[in-house]
C-alpha cells in the first residue's frame, strides 16, 4: 500500500508527502535521520490526513494535486 499524507508541523504549517509506510515516515519526520528537510526544524509533526493507493504513481500524483491546493482547501480535507 502507498499513502499520500499531510502532517501539521509544530509551527502550524502543513507538509504533504507520500510513503509506503506511514509509521516509519512519521518516525523519520519526528527525529529520524531520513525526515524531510522541511520538517527537521519544525518538529514535532502530527499526522492529520492520509489516503491509501495501490500504486506508487497514484500516491505521487495525489501528492502533487494536494500541494497545489490552497491552505484553506488543505484544511478542508481534514474535515472528513
Amino acid at each position: 500500500m502507498n499513502y499520500t499524507y499531510m502532517v501539521r508541523c509544530a509551527d502550524g504549517t502543513l507538509y504533504t508527502g507520500w510513503t509506503n509506510c506511514l509509521y516509519k515516515r512519521m518516525k523519520a519526520h519526528n527525529g529520524g535521520s531520513n525526515g524531510a528537510k522541511y520538517t527537521k526544524a519544525k518538529q514535532p509533526v502530527r499526522l492529520v490526513y492520509y489516503e491509501g493507493f495501490m500504486e506508487k504513481k497514484e500516491a505521487m500524483k495525489r501528492e502533487a494535486e494536494i500541494k497545489k491546493l490552497t491552505r484553506k482547501e488543505k484544511l478542508a480535507l481534514m474535515d472528513f
